[in-house]
This record gives C-alpha cells, structure tokens and sequence, in this order.
C-alpha cells in the first residue's frame, strides 16, 4: 500500500515548486538571471548599473534602462552584446532596448525612527530589572531635588 497525502514527508519548498505547474516560468527566470550574470561583464562599466536583461525573444535581447540616455549608450554597445551572447550560445541577431520610469532595483526599506518610550514604559522596565536583580526598584530622582 502506498503512502496516504496526510503522512508523506514535506517535500523542500523549491523542489514542490518545480514540480508544479509553474516550473516553466520559474525555470526561465533563473535561466534569465543566470544569462544577466554572463552578460553583464560585457556591458559599459557606467551603463551596467542601468540596465538589465529582460528577456531573449526569438533572436533579440531585450535591456531594460533607467532612463533614456542610458537607452542610447546601451544601443551604442550592442554590437559586443550580441559578441556576447553568440559565445554562451544563444543565436541572436537584434538588441531590443526598453526604458522604464520605475527604477531598476527596488530602494531600500527608509529606517524606522524608534518612538520615544514613556515614562509609565519606563518605570516599568526599571521594575522589571530590579526584580531580575533581586532588589526592590528605586523610584527615579526628578531633577533639581
């Protein structure tokens, strides 16, 4: 007799993922990135930073750019792209080069300012401490007496 769902071992998270029934696309997004990281050596050192790799359709590249400058720099280069690619093995013919408002990379979470703690929080932790020291809490000293 075979296992019933309920006492099969769980199976690791990316192996169900590509078991399922979107494999093809997470395959061709870690294919996709792992094309951007042999690439990406070949792009300007200042464009490299503001552009990506989208997609290979059919026999084209296609960049993301931050901007429309970096648009025009990216389709200067592309003559050693397409060196680039034809030497990793992919059969492409075109440069395809799209500009985006939205930035690249994603900005960092801005830091959270810690609230001021009151004074009720306050004379709580100190009692806490004391009571982990084994000591009765002092009251706090206002200032000036």
């Amino acid at each position: 007799m075979g296992m019933s769902s309920s006492s099969r071992p769980p199976r690791e998270a990316l192996e169900a993922l590509f078991a399922g029934a979107n494999a093809d696309p997470l395959r061709r997004a870690l294919w996709l990135d792992a094309l951007e990281q042999r690439l990406r050596p070949h792009l300007p050192p200042a464009i490299a930073a503001h552009a990506r790799l989208a997609n290979v359709d059919g026999g084209r590249l296609v960049f993301l750019v931050d901007s429309p400058v970096w648009r025009a720099r990216l389709r200067l280069a592309s003559p050693e792209l397409l060196d680039a690619a034809r030497s990793v093995g992919l059969d492409c013919d075109a440069v395809v080069v799209k500009a985006t408002t939205k930035p690249l990379q994603a900005d960092p979470p801005a830091p959270r300012m810690p609230r001021p703690m009151s004074a009720a929080t306050r004379q709580a932790l100190d009692a806490a401490l004391a009571s982990l020291e084994g000591a009765a809490p002092e009251p706090k000293k206002k200032k000036g007496t």
